[in-house]
């Protein structure tokens, strides 16, 4: 079965389209790449794909649970990273767990198991009490991980997941999302950064101007090549020199 099964998705805003008919096809247990220049429409297909943004036209199962009409079935089994990382900024990292997994109808004693051992393997457990308002960057996405993970997902969904993140915690997230994958699970994450796609996903899709322009394994949509040399060929993107602006270093005409 697929993890994520998409068909033929638009979105409109106005006259702009910001996604022209998306297909997208990803195994279970894969770890998938959704990159694309800014403005692709990765993050509208995101929301699309995880029930915060109504599709205009197509259709989303995840593990074959529709997402659309009613989302709250598919919801229950998929965690999501979004890119605004929108949190409880007044509750501690601890607090904000807490919170989340008993509005999720998780057992209290669960709750509390399942907390402690995210702050721990995430190296939060020493900044639990501090409110998320005066967490780092890194923290707050390592926060948002572990809001994502505690009700035990199917299917992880994480919108420009390593944006701002210094390395450790980088490091940090990656050994999470390895092992949430080992376990059985599906990782969706988009991406503009095309050495951490290289590094991490076997499946990746190339999205530009709202289209899947190439799609596979890895290697098939590197075809022998580095996958920027990859995306910049399917994307169509111009390279412009830099030989033009004589005026840089303090030169003078």
């Amino acid at each position: 079965m697929l993890a994520v099964h998409a068909v033929g998705l638009w979105k409109r805003f106005d006259t702009k389209v910001a996604v022209a008919g998306i297909d997208l096809s990803v195994p279970s247990g894969s770890f998938y790449g959704l990159v694309g220049p800014n403005g692709a429409g990765k993050t509208t297909t995101i929301r699309m794909l995880v029930g915060l943004l109504r599709p205009d036209e197509g259709y989303v199962t995840i593990a074959g649970v529709p997402v659309w009409p009613d989302p709250r079935a598919a919801k229950a089994i998929i965690g999501v990273l979004p890119d605004d990382l929108r949190l409880f900024e007044r509750l501690s990292g601890a607090e904000l767990l807490t919170y989340l997994g008993l509005f999720r109808g998780i057992d209290r004693a669960e709750v509390d198991r399942r907390r402690g051992e995210l702050l721990d393997v995430l190296g939060l457990a020493a900044d639990a009490s501090v409110l998320v308002a005066d967490y780092s960057t890194g923290m707050r996405k390592k926060i948002a991980l572990a809001a994502a993970l505690l009700h035990g997902p199917r299917v992880l969904f994480l919108d420009e997941p390593f944006e701002s993140v210094d390395p450790i915690s980088a490091r940090t997230i990656t050994d999470v999302l390895t092992d949430f994958r080992h376990r059985g699970g599906t990782v969706v994450f988009s991406s503009h950064v095309m050495e951490t796609v290289e590094r991490l996903c076997d499946h990746v899709a190339i999205v530009a101007a709202g289209e899947v322009v190439r799609t596979g394994t890895l290697d098939e949509v590197r075809a022998g090549h580095t996958l920027e040399d990859a995306f910049i060929e399917a994307v169509g993107a111009p390279i412009e020199s830099a030989a033009s602006l004589d005026w840089l270093g303090g030169r003078s005409s």
